[in-house]
């Protein structure tokens, strides 16, 4: 009976002290811009609960109905406190910015400095590390002015190639998915994004297809299917999926990383360094004893603020990254020389050796032209030491340059634009950002001229190859990493079908296809090379796609999805070649979609179609 009372007791007493607490919401923004901060701290004094807000500015956090105080902070704003006698259900923050000039970084260390020196072929680097017991002091000063230019890599559609001219079709399979957030974050920002921004490859492979694991040992396996274009009905769309195996994540080799991140002037913006400062959390709780990371700096020089630490030591970890603050000229090259040098300092032999960089891209102090950082990089990559690319920020945001160094990097290249294209890239799907399966991998697809008069790939412009490149072991390609997935879409023109935008005229003196080819029922057959990550012969896998064309509607969600969204990239790029495509058809091919969407990826999608619609409609009336 006694402990029936006690429980009792203790129940009504956790029943009070819930009571006492109410749940309330509450926003943050820039005092000056009223634009939302994402990634404020938000704490409840005295208890000392804690919460942040999510990339539109927005938190909740329970508090007590009286007597409390709330501190609200984010780097580069002055910290708010105030204090509540009761509570009430709705908050807003207005945090005023640091007063501060931006113009020279200072690197101190706790620790004396020493000289490292590595060799990438033939060349000899020596840079200075600072080396700190905890991690390196920032300091600013001066005055910086930004450039308002973002930069992109002119980008011309593929056009239709005759199969009897052309039977051939070879690409990599280096495709990143930078355009989609792009294209996204101008949307959030009620405008249409560059034209050049929109690389319909990337939109694609944004979404994931659900394509069957490989089931006979290979790394990767090949799947294709066939269906009517829906923005073309005389023709026909192919869809090709590469689906890398999936590897779980402790069975994943040991990764000695490297954080190169720049702390420029240009990166003191909220949608920069403090971002970058979140993704990169999210990354370190990923980690795994096994595991190391150091952390580069560069501004007006580049300095070590962390030397290699092993993944267990999170909080000395995420204290470096915490203290860092941004101001002065951009060392870019000086900083990538630096990591490399960082990287093979603690080579990790048979494991993931990779220096991820942070940056808007604008390079303007040592190393700047393109073929200088394309060269080193390449080099550094026949080590097996790569590197991913993490871009930041609008107004100056060098586009074309850092896509241009992960591909020579053998590494990826995001646009991390919120917290959760952050979380995606460092938390839904690690292994497929970090850890290579397959490199240097290569499509090559020969079509039936009896099946296909003509053909155009959709996208991967800047990831065409020569055909003899394929049979090429020495020509570098496309990584996949662990279960991640490359897709292709072709648009066909069947026999019979007048083509009217074509390469050339039809050729006249060719022989007629052959019975054999006509009775074999084949449309084409999809041939995929790569190498094992340590690996110097490539591999061949090949499959052939058989079969007639499936109305659109028939076919599987997955393939009405990535027909959705070329369409949507094709109206956005105003391509030539978009026929009846518009916002209301992608919308209306993605509106019946209702395969799983765990992470809401269809549904931002189907939301930034309604933004472009809605801006499109915007502009008729003006």
């Amino acid at each position: 009976m006694k402990r029936i009372l006690l429980l009792c007791a203790i129940i009504l007493a956790c029943g009070q002290l819930i009571a006492q607490n109410v749940r309330i919401s509450g926003k943050v923004i820039d005092a000056d811009t009223k634009d939302p901060i994402p990634g404020a701290t938000i704490l409840v004094l005295p208890a000392k609960s804690g919460t942040t807000t999510n990339e539109k500015g927005i938190f909740s956090i329970q508090v007590p109905q009286k007597n409390f105080s709330m501190e609200v902070k984010a780097v580069g704003y002055e910290t708010c406190v105030r204090k509540y006698s009761s509570s009430d259900t709705l908050y807003l923050f207005e945090l005023k910015p640091q007063k501060q000039a931006l113009q020279e970084v200072v690197v101190t260390g706790y620790a004396p400095q020493r000289k490292v020196s590595y060799t990438a072929s033939s060349t000899t680097y020596s840079s200075t590390q600072i080396y700190g017991s905890r991690s390196a002091d920032i300091r600013i000063r001066g005055n910086v002015t930004i450039d308002s230019r973002d930069e992109f890599s002119p980008v011309r559609d593929n056009r239709f190639q005759y199969v009897k001219q052309q039977p051939l079709s070879t690409f990599s399979s280096d495709v990143d998915r930078a355009s989609f957030s792009l294209v996204r974050s101008a949307l959030d920002m009620g405008r249409f994004p560059d034209k050049d921004a929109v690389r319909v490859e990337e939109l694609i492979n944004y979404f994931d297809y659900g394509y069957a694991q490989p089931a006979d040992g290979a790394p990767v396996a090949v799947h294709a299917d066939l269906a009517q274009c829906p923005w073309a009905p005389a023709h026909q769309l192919v869809r090709i999926g590469i689906q890398g195996k999936k590897i779980p994540v402790e069975n994943l080799p040991p990764s000695n990383l490297v954080f190169l991140i720049d702390v420029s002037g240009s990166m003191n913006a909220q949608n920069k360094l403090p971002l970058v400062q979140q993704a990169f959390r999210l990354l370190v709780k990923q980690l795994r004893p096994q595991d190391r990371v150091a952390i580069v700096v560069y501004a007006g020089a580049a300095g070590v603020v962390l030397p290699s630490t092993p993944g267990n030591q999170k909080a000395t970890i995420l204290t470096a990254i915490d203290q860092l603050q941004a101001g002065g000229s951009t060392a870019g090259g000086e900083g990538i020389k630096l990591a490399y040098a960082t990287a093979r300092e603690n080579f990790a032999k048979n494991g993931n050796n990779r220096v991820i960089l942070a940056t808007d891209g604008d390079f303007n102090v040592g190393i700047s032209s393109v073929d200088d950082l394309e060269s080193l990089i390449q080099q550094e990559r026949e080590g097996n030491v790569y590197l991913s690319v993490l871009g930041f920020g609008m107004g100056n945001y060098k586009d074309n340059r850092l896509e241009t160094l992960a591909d020579k990097g053998n590494g990826n290249y995001a646009y991390i634009d919120n917290f959760e294209e952050a979380r995606r890239t460092f938390t839904t799907e690690f292994g497929g950002t970090l850890f290579t399966i397959a490199k240097d991998v290569k499509l090559q697809v020969e079509f039936n001229p009896a099946r296909v008069q003509a053909y155009r790939l959709i996208g991967y412009e800047n990831r065409l190859l020569a055909d003899e490149d394929f049979n090429d072991d020495k020509k570098d390609a496309g990584e996949m990493g662990s279960g991640h997935s490359v897709t292709a879409l072709y648009e066909l023109v069947p026999p019979g079908v007048k083509l009217t935008d074509a390469t050339v005229d039809a050729l006249k003196y060719q022989l007629p296809e052959t019975a054999g080819t006509i009775s074999s029922g084949e449309v084409l057959t999809v041939k995929v090379r790569y190498k094992n990550p340590d690996g110097g012969r490539s591999k061949l896998i090949s499959q052939v796609l058989k079969g007639t064309a499936v109305p659109i509607a028939a076919s599987p969600e997955s393939f009405r999805l990535a027909a959705s969204v070329t369409q949507f990239g094709m109206v956005l790029r105003k391509s030539r070649f978009a026929g009846t495509s518009s916002y209301a058809s992608a919308l209306e091919l993605a509106g019946g979609l209702k395969g799983a969407d765990e992470e809401g990826y269809r549904s931002q999608f189907i939301s930034m179609v309604k933004q472009a619609m809605a801006l499109a409609d915007m502009a008729r009336k003006e």
